[in-house]
């Protein structure tokens, strides 16, 4: 048995942020029904991404098939009333409804809470916007570069000298998934209690707000500013970024560097900075930083990252290689962890995909489905779970309703 088998969950959502929910909650044993228009969700028709090609052979998609496995599809034309029927009668039979969709439209499709609500009073609705439902720029389209720009993230990475930078990541669709999940799980536990439902709504721009705790609560509570961190001029030279003699990086992450720097300097093989007056405490290592940092430059640039990784291992100093995403395919660490899995697949064959980063030591959870075809799931939806006749699904074809 998985953690959430037994739980159903109807997903109307686009792109990346509704889907990611959905994926998350089909990770965790979930039966997650995407509910996509007749033309298909938006994400299937993206050709690109930062210029990367997303369509694979046979109609497949790049970011469809990661943001969709574990899911079934059903295809629904929600413009029509008998579309919208048949959506309230799954959600009569459901526990979960996720959609990422703009409010403004949610009563034109018959997908908002008051409507939903009333076909399943325990219903848990979970609603993620891009700004939050509230102020002026509640209503506004969002994307992840938009929330990534309101929420002062794209100003916290790079150099003070740099233009804003977007993390290419998804991170503000991701993180707003994962804070959404939150809520779900949690308001699952209260219906538990007192056998209500509820609508449950996060937002990009407060999520990525979450995602910055650190920096928020310096600038907010200790009205401080947290500067862009500058590499050849940090505060802690033994806090930085380092390139090795293969033209690859490492970090190092001492906090505490009084309490190891002797031991740092001996393992580098710079013995002779343990006395040196410039560098003999924090204050005086902040004080004199570029020198300092300069010399590890020069020091880092004698050996391998391979090399410098072993020798600061063998001092438990903190460090770690600078991986690209493509490095993830043969980092140990997390092929061990089973983060990366094998899978076979029936189109594009043996493929490397995120495994489940959560583990449960008595409910594990696996890859069930893979991306479904759109309408794949159609004619069982409607047959198993929403108990329409042949008949009844012929005459909503011939109505364009599926």
């Amino acid at each position: 048995m998985e953690p959430l088998e037994g739980i159903r969950v109807i997903e109307c959502a686009q792109v990346q942020a509704g889907p990611v929910t959905g994926m998350l909650l089909g990770d965790l044993g979930a039966e997650v029904i995407k509910v996509e228009p007749p033309e298909g969700e938006s994400l299937r028709g993206l050709t690109h991404f930062l210029g990367v090609p997303m369509q694979l052979k046979q109609g497949r998609h790049a970011l469809f098939e990661h943001y969709n496995h574990n899911k079934k599809s059903i295809a629904l034309n929600l413009n029509i009333l008998e579309g919208r029927q048949v959506l309230w009668k799954l959600v009569e039979k459901s526990d979960i409804f996720v959609t990422n969709f703009r409010s403004n439209s949610h009563a034109k499709l018959g997908i908002d809470y008051e409507t939903l609500s009333k076909h399943n009073r325990q219903l848990i609705y979970g609603f993620l916007s891009g700004f939050g439902e509230k102020g002026p720029a509640s209503l506004k389209p969002a994307y992840d570069m938009t929330a990534q720009a309101m929420s002062g993230i794209a100003l916290a990475s790079g150099e003070e000298w740099m233009p804003p930078i977007v993390v290419s990541t998804g991170v503000g669709d991701q993180i707003a998934s994962i804070m959404l999940v939150q809520g779900i799980l949690a308001a699952l536990l209260v219906r538990e209690k007192e056998g209500t439902g509820q609508r449950v709504s996060v937002s990009q721009l407060g999520s990525l707000l979450t995602l910055q705790g650190l920096v928020l609560a310096v600038a907010q509570v200790g009205n401080k500013s947290v500067p862009r961190p500058k590499r050849l001029d940090a505060g802690n030279p033994l806090w930085n970024l380092y390139e090795c003699k293969d033209g690859k990086w490492i970090a190092l992450a001492v906090l505490q560097s009084d309490r190891y720097w002797a031991d740092f300097c001996r393992i580098i093989g710079k013995p002779e900075l343990v006395d040196d007056s410039r560098f003999s405490d924090m204050d005086k290592r902040r004080e004199n930083r570029k020198e300092l940092i300069e010399i590890f430059d020069q020091q880092f640039a004698t050996r391998t990252s391979e090399e410098w990784c072993r020798i600061l291992d063998q001092g438990d100093i903190n460090n770690c290689k600078v991986n690209r995403i493509e490095d993830l395919a043969e980092e140990p660490q997390v092929l061990e962890n089973e983060y990366l899995v094998d899978i076979e697949h029936p189109v594009l064959g043996k493929l490397k995909v995120p495994g489940q980063t959560i583990t449960f030591n008595q409910t594990p959870t696996h890859l069930k489905y893979l991306a479904p075809e759109l309408g794949e799931h159609t004619m069982e939806i409607l047959e198993e779970i929403c108990g329409y006749s042949s008949e009844e699904i012929a005459e909503l074809a011939v109505k364009d309703v599926i």
